[in-house]
């Protein structure tokens, strides 16, 4: 009897050790998470497709809080996927054609510029206008305006890396005669992955940034507040409920974690087989979630049947008609036609360009000389404060940065913290540093660089950290073996390697500092309003009060402003790079 109860008791526990050991486990885990996003996906296509509220209340009960953060998760990867693409296209075009170069890069500084609410209030009107009984011209605007806080970091490294390709590997695809997309799959991207995803995690926390402003649009008597993470927040601190605000930073807290070890964390670790550094002694990390994606025998027998059906279909094809003939005629086609392509984008640009233009100029009339006077100054403080906080964030992350990518180990123990911490976005935390600066007695004038700072710095860490890590072993070893002390190894090698990658860190971050001045120097807190005098205080007075005029002529010198300090300051930077403190020539 003894014997039957211990078989009958141990049965279950073998079975279980045993599945364990077989890693059926994998799988179960992978089939729920799989069923819970197509889950929270027909929940997001129910929440698109509803009837337009004209007033929503936002719950703060904890229960909510779930629905909410994957409502906001989903419109920051979708703006993601949105700003992907369109990098992959206006990066390549910008770096092969010097044509289009000349007039696409000024383009992208003058985006890159204007700030988010400026697109935020034209991608409204006009999406509500075609969706006026559903949310999906809501949903639209918020992917949208996400989009245009996401991506032009990402374009501009992309477009950095393909300028400097070293030369050895440019001369494997001639060699190889690796046509347009071949050089671009095989070369030119796996040689700027590391930027790429160092500057993806960014992006997707300069869309944080401006969450609470996204999802709490309010125009007049009009209500356009959308379900989600950053509303959630806003309604906790115009009620003053301390609990929610709390459950609010908790529930963004996971929200981040889980991006990190979903999606960045394995991104910037598969991005390691990309290295060119070939050293004997350089180690690679390995991540959790990448293991079971690799152990799970769901995906190995996708992979299997992929392959075998991709065989199949090679096998039934005729000789004189594989694909990759077709391939090839598909690819000299594009050859042909793509610099005709260009010229006839860059024309639609330009005349999309001009109709803006005239529209601009019917609203920049009624302003006068002292109109354009006050917009000066304004934009003369901000700049101070933009120039102020980039050199804080400088003097910071250079050493940290190098600190962290230079080695191995210590990437390996501070990455993670820093991605997480990175991720978070830094608005939501403008509640408390604006009680800490009354309790110091400090004014929004000066707290306002602070507060920059808090959206900028990461910018350049990231940045640092992807030119570092990418510092070939050889290098090191070779100041080594001259003895070279600190300073001089910091002058003759690290300085040099990473200077693209720091130019781009401190161009984006000068631009997301611009941005960021809408929020930092105009702040709202508990229906009561705090503000110091700058351009960013006048762009959200403006956008409140529904002044368009003051709104477009504040927009323009703004931009005029960032183009200008680009061309004299940051482009000179980069030449620099590229001749004197060039590694790869």
């Amino acid at each position: 009897m003894l014997n039957r109860l211990i078989h009958t008791v141990w049965e279950p526990v073998e079975i279980l050790a045993s599945s364990l050991r077989s890693r059926r486990w994998l799988d179960i885990l992978l089939l729920f998470g799989i069923f819970g996003f197509l889950f929270g996906f027909l929940q997001v296509g129910q929440e698109w497709t509803a009837f337009m509220r004209p007033q929503f209340e936002i719950d703060l009960s904890p229960w909510a809080l779930p629905r909410y953060t994957f409502y906001t998760m989903t419109r920051g990867l979708l703006a993601y996927l949105l700003s992907l693409g369109f990098t992959f296209v206006y990066a390549y075009w910008v770096a092969k054609d010097e044509r289009s170069e000349k007039f696409l890069i000024p383009l992208l500084d003058i985006l890159q510029s204007i700030p988010t609410l400026s697109f935020l209030l034209p991608l409204l009107i006009a999406f509500v206008q075609l969706f006026p009984n559903n949310n999906i011209g809501l949903e639209l605007t918020a992917i949208i305006t996400i989009f245009t806080s996401q991506v032009w970091n990402m374009t501009f490294d992309l477009y950095y890396s393909l300028k400097t390709v070293p030369p050895d590997l440019a001369e494997v695809g001639r060699v190889f005669r690796f046509n347009w997309y071949q050089r671009f799959k095989w070369i030119e991207l796996p040689y700027g992955a590391t930027g790429l995803a160092w500057n993806s995690m960014l992006s997707m926390a300069g869309g944080w940034f401006f969450l609470m402003v996204i999802e709490t649009i309010r125009l007049g008597n009009n209500d356009y507040r959308l379900p989600g993470l950053g509303s959630y927040m806003v309604a906790a601190v115009e009620q003053g409920n301390r609990s929610a605000i709390i459950l609010g930073l908790l529930a963004t807290f996971a929200m981040v974690i889980f991006l990190d070890q979903i999606l960045w964390r394995p991104i910037v670790v598969w991005t390691q087989r990309f290295d060119t550094d070939a050293s004997s002694n350089r180690t690679f990390q390995q991540h959790w979630f990448l293991n079971i994606l690799k152990e799970s025998s769901l995906i190995r027998q996708f992979e299997k049947w992929r392959k075998e059906a991709s065989l199949r279909r090679l096998l039934q094809q005729p000789l004189e008609k594989t694909p990759s003939i077709r391939y090839e005629h598909f690819m000299k086609f594009m050859e042909q036609v793509g610099p005709k392509l260009s010229f006839l984008f860059l024309t639609a640009i330009a005349v999309i360009i001009g109709i803006g233009s005239v529209k601009i100029f019917r609203l920049l009339a009624p302003l006068t000389s002292h109109d354009w006077l006050f917009l000066l100054k304004a934009d003369a403080m901000t700049l101070g404060r933009v120039i102020l906080s980039t050199l804080l964030g400088l003097l910071w992350a250079l050493p940290v940065g190098l600190m962290i990518g230079l080695s191995p180990r210590v990437l390996k123990i501070f990455q993670p913290v820093v991605q997480i911490v990175a991720s978070f976005p830094s608005s939501m935390l403008f509640p408390i540093m604006i009680a800490f600066f009354a309790y110091l007695k400090i004014s929004l004038a000066i707290g306002s660089v602070l507060l920059m700072l808090l959206a900028t710095q990461w910018y350049i860490l990231f940045n640092v950290i992807a030119g570092a890590s990418m510092i070939p072993s050889e290098l090191r070893e070779a100041s080594a073996a001259f003895n070279m002390n600190r300073w001089q190894t910091f002058k003759s090698l690290y300085f040099p390697s990473i200077l693209p990658h720091l130019v781009t860190g401190c161009l984006t971050a000068a631009g997301a500092a611009w941005n960021a001045s809408i929020v930092c120097e105009y702040v709202t807190l508990q229906n009561q309003q705090i503000s110091t005098f700058g351009l960013g205080s006048v762009l959200s007075l403006a956008g409140a009060n529904g002044n368009g005029s003051q709104l477009a002529a504040a927009t323009l010198v703004l931009a005029t402003t960032v183009v200008l300090f680009n061309r004299l300051v940051w482009k000179r930077l980069y030449e620099l790079a590229e001749t004197r403190y060039s590694l790869i020539k």
